[in-house]
């Protein structure tokens, strides 16, 4: 892969996984969420554990957006590049 194409996974990634984390954090208290029922982690812990979560969702989408995007010359029914 090329290095803009990571590029352009992991920045746009990296900024929805901020406003994503704030927006959640906002909501949601990390000390109120129990793993498995019983294992209580720290907020600091949880904090960075959903931001990084959200991070490879969001590099993921777009990772899959790049792949199926079209390549090459792009043109309409007449040939005409768009």
């Amino acid at each position: 892969m090329k290095r803009h194409a990571l590029m352009w996974i992991l920045w746009p990634s990296f900024l929805i996984a901020g406003a994503t984390s704030a927006t959640v954090f906002a909501l949601v208290d990390p000390l109120d969420i129990e793993f498995l029922g019983y294992i209580q982690a720290g907020r600091q812990v949880v904090y960075a554990g959903g931001f990084f979560l959200f991070w490879l969702m969001a590099a993921l989408s777009s990772a899959l957006t790049i792949h199926m995007a079209p390549r090459g010359r792009v043109v309409d029914e007449f040939d005409d590049p768009i």
